[in-house]
């Protein structure tokens, strides 16, 4: 086991000037699971393939450990990876392909057995070892490439979007005997994915990139609470948080025809930064509806509520518990979608009218200029 520093990592590809990883400063501890997640393109995977020495480091330094593995071929940095399309051998068992690296290795027959066998009882692969590849369903597949990792008992582990392959189903039973798997093996983890509904449910902590730059990184509930800039509370939660650019008046902001209390020390920052508006943030569960009416009770005709922001609703998407209402509002003269939530008995009409707030307390506020959070 060991801990992994990215020292100032960056990544410059020839023929290219703009880093697709740029000074990337990450200490990942012993043990831990460590989720890198973003949109495509923004240097997850590159910056997983430098700490496997798949990728050039060209300043900065990757540390595994006390060592300083930066210029070392992947074959001295004791690590085992495990990628998205399995990379099976389709002539070999399932035996023989957990247990290649370690005939490569030169352990003797006897040793690799028993590793194999005990991976194999780990991940419910008993009864496959003779099987090939083809034989198997996508799901025992990716069990076969991670057991391929652990008979290698590595000091790292390196996932490269392995579960994009399988069907929704399978994919969340798969993220769950991953997690668990590594809890009960205690490898540090480092994991990439563009999922961020699989990073927040996996990992021990989150990091977000974006143009090969740290957003930020943190516990998936920090960073569901306090997302420190507009990027990342636009990525993080599903469905993802309302962001509305709203005028600074006195009291808080003009939400529609209410005023909104938000934080006094977030609108002095934003006014010293010259700004006149913020962009306030509220997730879909925190919305309340004016005057605490029901939902269900508003429908096409109802024109009489003044307060809050007025959002049409276009379409209901029922949950049973409860459902998510996407609507539009008018705000500053812009039409803006919103995701509200509302009580699976409180399903309203299509074409209906909702006069919402958001609920005190569970406002984020950001600059209108920098993007950075500007609340607690």
């Amino acid at each position: 086991m060991a801990t992994v520093t990215y020292d100032k990592a960056t990544r410059v590809y020839p023929g290219s000037e703009v880093p697709a990883v740029d000074q990337l400063e990450i200490e990942i501890a012993d043990g831990e699971f460590l989720v890198l997640v973003g949109p495509s393109g923004c240097g997850k995977s590159t910056s997983l393939r430098m700490l496997a020495g798949l990728e050039d480091v060209n300043g900065g330094a990757i540390r595994i450990g006390d060592r300083d593995v930066t210029h070392l071929p992947p074959k001295d940095r004791d690590i085992a990876m495990v990628f998205q399309n399995y990379a099976l051998y389709p002539h070999m068992t399932v035996a023989q392909n957990m247990g290649f690296a370690l005939k490569i290795a030169g352990v003797n027959k006897v040793d690799i057995r028993k590793k194999v066998e005990e991976a194999a009882k780990i991940l419910d692969l008993t009864e496959y070892l003779d099987r090939k590849p083809k034989a198997l369903s996508g799901g025992q597949r990716q069990r076969v490439a991670m057991g391929r990792a652990i008979v290698r008992e590595p000091q790292v582990f390196l996932m490269d979007e392995p579960l994009s392959n399988l069907d929704a189903k399978l994919r969340v039973q798969t993220r769950t005997q991953i997690a668990g798997l590594q809890r009960r093996l205690g490898v540090t983890t480092v994991y990439v994915t563009h999922d961020q509904v699989e990073a927040m449910t996996m990992g021990d902590r989150v990091a977000v990139l974006d143009k090969g730059l740290l957003q930020q990184i943190d516990t998936p509930r920090a960073m569901y609470d306090k997302p420190a800039n507009l990027f990342v509370a636009g990525f993080i939660g599903s469905p993802a948080m309302n962001l509305v650019e709203v005028p600074i008046t006195d009291g808080g902001v003009k939400f529609g025809n209410s005023v909104v209390a938000v934080e006094r020390a977030a609108l002095s920052e934003a006014q010293a930064k010259g700004d006149t508006s913020v962009v306030v943030g509220c997730r879909p569960e925190h919305f309340d509806l004016v005057n605490g009416e029901s939902a269900a009770g508003l429908t096409k005709t109802d024109k009489d509520q003044t307060a809050g922001l007025a959002v049409s609703v276009n379409v209901v998407e029922e949950l049973g518990a409860d459902a998510y209402v996407y609507g539009t509002a008018e705000v500053g003269g812009e039409v803006k979608d919103l995701v509200i939530r509302v009580g699976g008995r409180e399903i309203p009409e299509k074409g209906a009218t909702l006069h919402v707030v958001p609920r005190p307390g569970e406002t984020h506020v950001f600059s209108t200029s920098t993007g950075a959070r500007l609340s607690d």
